[in-house]
């Protein structure tokens, strides 16, 4: 079974509200040779919360609000299979109100919001790292704002999918025939065909060393990466496990894999697993209208709080963003 089906991607920020807002700027990134790319642009506010009313969700922020600071840290967001930038804004909102930019992107052939058509494809493992590197290039040499921007402060936040993007752009080497992994689970995958015909993508892996520290949560395709495909992530890394995403039945997401990122990071890595918790504890709390409609990704396991947890979560997100981005350019 798939992470979730694109109707999640539209869907997933119908969430609970928060205390404060961020301003909130949707952004088409156009570069030759590549397909349009939608983000979203999280940014210290100063007006009062509001909220910012998209196609079919409403979320808390104000629209074009006047950014607030100088020299400010960027952090880029990636989704999972199918999702948006809307799948994780509690998270962008909470950097943005502590002072961070925060970009998500929608991946432009693997969002629910736009084009699937390649979401099952071998091209998102090579597409997904030059994305972030499109987006980073965008946000310091061409959006409006750059000059607000400290350069040497970029982190990376990414989920599912997500999560391998940013251990390649933080230089690691994925083995994509080792893909084969995934194809004797019972279910046949269209990249199975790919693999089976030694389709392989040529493209070099798209690394960006401007990435000077990462969270990850749940990271996609465990197996593709061993100890020599993972020697060169040598930035700080905060680590996310759901204990019972093994039970979600989805066939790139498996505990065992995030182990194994941990045990063969060569930096050790603050890595944390969550008890009693599915993969899609990660994705911001539902409202109820879109846990009526998405029981899938919105039903934890009994005992489990989700808006809890995404307190504690993005609380501990920002601790680990400032000790590694902001205080460490401090003199």
């Amino acid at each position: 079974m798939r992470l979730f089906a694109s109707t999640v991607a539209v869907a997933l920020c119908l969430s609970a509200s928060l205390a404060n807002a961020a301003g909130l700027r949707l952004i088409k990134v156009e570069t030759d040779g590549a397909p349009p790319m939608q983000v979203a642009v999280w940014s210290p506010c100063a007006a009062p919360a509001g909220e910012v009313k998209l196609r079919t969700i409403t979320l808390p922020g104000t629209t074009d609000c006047p950014i607030a600071g100088e020299k400010l840290p960027l952090i880029v967001v990636s989704h999972g299979y199918g999702g948006s930038f809307t799948g994780h804004h509690d998270t962008a909102e909470t950097l943005a109100d502590a002072g961070f930019v925060v970009v998500a992107v929608n991946h432009p052939v693997d969002t629910g919001a736009g084009d699937k058509t390649r979401a099952d494809t071998l091209a998102v493992l090579t597409e997904r790292p030059a994305d972030i590197k499109r987006a980073i290039d965008y946000m310091l040499d061409t959006w409006p704002e750059r000059a607000r921007i400290d350069p040497g402060e970029i982190g990376f936040f990414g989920f599912s999918r997500g999560g391998y993007t940013g251990l390649v752009v933080a230089g690691a080497d994925p083995d994509i025939r080792k893909a084969t992994a995934f194809c004797t689970t019972g279910i046949l995958l269209p990249s199975c065909a790919e693999l089976q015909r030694g389709e392989i993508p040529t493209q070099p892996p798209v690394h960006d060393p401007r990435v000077r520290a990462m969270v990850v949560a749940d990271p996609a395709f465990g197996p593709l990466f061993d100890r020599d495909a993972l020697r060169d992530v040598k930035i700080p890394v905060q680590l996310w496990a759901s204990e019972l995403s093994g039970e979600d039945r989805i066939t790139e997401i498996n505990p065992g894999y995030v182990a194994a990122i941990d045990d063969e990071l060569p930096v050790k890595a603050d890595y944390h697993v969550i008890r009693n918790a599915g993969h899609f504890v990660f994705l911001a709390p539902c409202s109820a209208d879109l846990a009526a409609r998405l029981p899938r990704i919105c039903t934890d396991p009994p005992g489990f709080d989700r808006v809890a947890f995404h307190k504690e979560w993005n609380a501990d997100i920002l601790a680990f963003f400032r000790k590694h981005l902001v205080e460490a350019r401090q003199p």
